[in-house]
This record gives structure tokens, C-alpha cells and sequence, in this order.
């Protein structure tokens, strides 16, 4: 097994190799304005630094989100067509999911990411690896009574305090985490979920109201 695994649902910018032991080799960048520029090069470095080619990859492994439209599509994309490419699998993971494995919490808490519009994207954890509700978008403010008395793990805990006053790291998902949750899951016979995208809303560019047609007749 080598799965190579990738996340761009958040400002990170995240790529790790996992041979199905271990993590070989991993990359990470904040930046949320640069996905798409970022994302290639950060593949080839992490199979440059693990002595690889691209063709040994047996499986691809990427973060379905939730996350904001552009972000997220780049790191779809990028999984469909290295997938098509070398005719191996695309497996999907919650990239909250990931964020809750690398946490290595084992009592209920909640992970947050930021979702732009004063609003997080989350849901609610068992422990580590095992989810409570589906992921959701909303408001700090009106998940305040869901979530109180929580620890919470991500950039969206550490952005609302007054709602998620006990905040732990990590603030970004890795593809490290997603990795090897991956490998773990296959390795115990279950199924992960498809390569599409948990946007949860419409995305922010929006067609203008007052749009005219310019086309010719």
C-alpha cells in the first residue's frame, strides 16, 4: 500500500505518503489564497523526499470537506485526476474527521473550522475516531448550548472563544492524520466515503443581480 493524501478544505495546504505503517513523508502550508499554486509542487516534494514516483502511489486519499467552493475543488480535482491517471482508487475522508483523529482526544468534544461569514463548519465527537453528528454549518452563537462544556479542536474554536472556550490543536488538518486514518480504516475492511464534496452551502461568488447579456444575437 502507498496512498498519497491530500487536503485543500482549509487555508492548508496539506500532502502526506503513508505506506500503510507510517507516514513516509508530509508537507503543509497556510495559505488560503493559494491552493491551487501551492497543492502540485507540495506532491512532488513529499515524493521527492520518500525516493518515489508518482506511478508507485496505490491509492489516493482526499478531504471531502466541509470547506469553502474554490478551496475544496482544487484538492477534488487534483485526487480525480491523479486517480484516472494511474488507475487507482480515490477515497474520500471528512476533513474534520481528520482533524478529530489528529487530536488524539478520547472523551466528547467538538471540532471547528472556519467558515467564513462569521460562521464555522463542525460537528460532535465521541472521541477520536468516532463521529456523533453529520457535519454542519453555523453560527457560533446559535450552537452555544450544543457545544458547551466541550473541548474543542480547530481554526474555528480559536476563532469564537465566548463558544468554544476550551481550545486544543491542531488548528489546520493534516494529510498526515487523514493518511493514516485512511490506512487504518482500509486495513480494517471499511468502506470510505466518495470523492465528492461536502460544501454545505452555495458558494461566495454569486452571478450579479443586474447581470446583462452581452453576446451577440
Amino acid at each position: 500500500m502507498l496512498l498519497l493524501a491530500l487536503d485543500t478544505a482549509t487555508p492548508a495546504v496539506t500532502v502526506a505518503l503513508h505506506d500503510g505503517t507510517d507516514v513516509i513523508a508530509s508537507s503543509s502550508q497556510v495559505d488560503a489564497r493559494r491552493h491551487g499554486e501551492l497543492l502540485l509542487p507540495a506532491v512532488d516534494r513529499v515524493l521527492t523526499e520518500a525516493g518515489l514516483k508518482l506511478d508507485a502511489v496505490t491509492g489516493i486519499v482526499v478531504g471531502i470537506g466541509p470547506g469553502p467552493y474554490t478551496g475544496l475543488r482544487v484538492g477534488l480535482m487534483t485526487a480525480d485526476t491523479f486517480g484516472l491517471a494511474l488507475g487507482v482508487p480515490v477515497h474520500g475522508l471528512c476533513t474534520l474527521d481528520g482533524l478529530a483523529y489528529a487530536s488524539d482526544l478520547e472523551s466528547p468534544f467538538v471540532v471547528a473550522t472556519d467558515a467564513r461569514r462569521k460562521e464555522v463548519y463542525w460537528a460532535r465527537y465521541a472521541d477520536s475516531r468516532t463521529r456523533l453528528t453529520d457535519p454542519a454549518v453555523d453560527r457560533p452563537a446559535d450552537i452555544a448550548d450544543r457545544v458547551s462544556g466541550l473541548p474543542a479542536v480547530g481554526a474555528g474554536a480559536l476563532l469564537y472563544p465566548d463558544t468554544f472556550p476550551s481550545a486544543h490543536e491542531p488548528e489546520h488538518v493534516s494529510a498526515a492524520a487523514l493518511a493514516s486514518l485512511a490506512a487504518e480504516k482500509l486495513a480494517a475492511g471499511e468502506e470510505l466515503p466518495a470523492p465528492r464534496p461536502l460544501y454545505l452551502r452555495r458558494p461566495d461568488a454569486q452571478v450579479p443581480k443586474n447581470y446583462k447579456v452581452v453576446t451577440p444575437k
